[in-house]
């Protein structure tokens, strides 16, 4: 069997279109699609040359995917130019608080154990377009905001953009651009009396003085629960009983960095690790059966399936996704 996979790896190897010729083509269209500019040809050699090797192992990755050997499949993306390193330093930013406490409030009575086999809220109109966070620490502000805006659908019925920069320069718990959690958001939302909107506080991608004004408050918040680490029995319960839940996850991976479709599962996604908030906004189950969590990220459309991933639901907590989630109450 070994054998004969490994004769339809060199088969699928022999068809890459990887070579030189056609590297160089794709790199001139990709630079030209990314409006790319680098100071000097050092520089653009060594971008190059991260790209390409990109390239190659998401050309690995899904000859692989292709005989069955993975989830799901990777594409090129407007981070192609960068390592994973540089992602998860400027393109991530959560940061748990030392010592936090934490108040497990989510009810797991026996009569949610049978939950629906699959929710999406984006059906529902309450969750808002793919934003992004550009090169900014301010993942738990666009996680924060969308969990809010969640809440707000529900309870109001109307779906409107909340300020995650009203949250990056006025939570002074968190540290703007340089990270933060999404509680503390939570609770400066409740103790400051509301959230501007997006249209009232738009979004710039940089640490400024706070300037929120009432006038433009679109959402208050009462509080926030959190849900028993490590527990995504609970995760799927308070999604399907409360709306979308503010998680964090590693994101350290390049097979995250380059996600573009099926479920992902990579058994080196550490869920210890944890650097990046998103938000969870549904769960499913695909025609081969495979659970997954819907989960939306805050890197653009460009990113991802539209801006979303699939993530391997019940197995073994992957990338830590059910170890920091938590929701606002409204």
């Amino acid at each position: 069997m070994l054998q004969f996979v490994c004769v339809l790896l060199l088969a699928a190897s022999a068809l890459s279109h990887l070579d030189e010729a056609s590297l160089d083509v794709q790199w001139e269209e990709w630079r030209t699609t990314h409006r790319r500019e680098y100071n000097g040809l050092g520089e653009e050699e060594i971008r190059r040359a991260i790209w390409e090797k990109n390239m190659r192992m998401i050309d690995a990755h899904n000859q692989e995917a292709a005989l069955g050997m993975h989830s799901y499949e990777l594409g090129m993306n407007h981070l192609g130019d960068m390592t994973s390193e540089e992602v998860s330093e400027k393109m991530t930013g959560l940061q748990i608080p030392v010592n936090r406490e934490r108040s497990f409030t989510v009810d797991l009575d026996n009569s949610l154990t049978r939950l629906p086999k699959s929710l999406d809220y984006r059906k529902k109109g309450m969750v808002t377009s793919v934003k992004n966070q550009g090169a900014c620490g301010s993942c738990w502000a666009f996680s924060s905001a969308g969990a809010l805006e969640g809440q707000l659908a529900k309870t109001t019925g109307q779906l409107v953009d909340l300020s995650p920069q009203n949250l990056v320069d006025c939570v002074t718990e968190n540290d703007g651009c340089g990270g933060g959690y999404m509680t503390n958001a939570f609770k400066y939302v409740q103790e400051n009396g509301g959230i501007d909107s997006e249209e009232a506080y738009p979004y710039v991608g940089e640490d400024q003085p706070c300037r929120y004004n009432s006038s433009g408050m679109a959402a208050q918040c009462k509080g926030y629960r959190e849900i028993p680490e490590g527990n995504e029995h609970a995760l799927a319960v308070a999604l399907f009983k409360y709306g979308p839940v503010s998680v964090g996850i590693d994101a350290t991976l390049s097979s995250f960095q380059f996600y573009t479709k099926g479920v992902y599962y990579d058994r080196n996604c550490n869920s210890e690790d944890i650097n990046h908030a998103v938000l969870a906004v549904g769960f499913g189950v695909n025609t081969k059966g495979k659970k997954f969590w819907i989960v939306k990220n805050s890197w653009g459309t460009e990113w991802g399936n539209q801006g979303y991933i699939m993530m391997a639901r019940n197995r073994g907590n992957l990338c830590g996704i059910a170890n920091l989630a938590s929701y606002p109450v409204m």
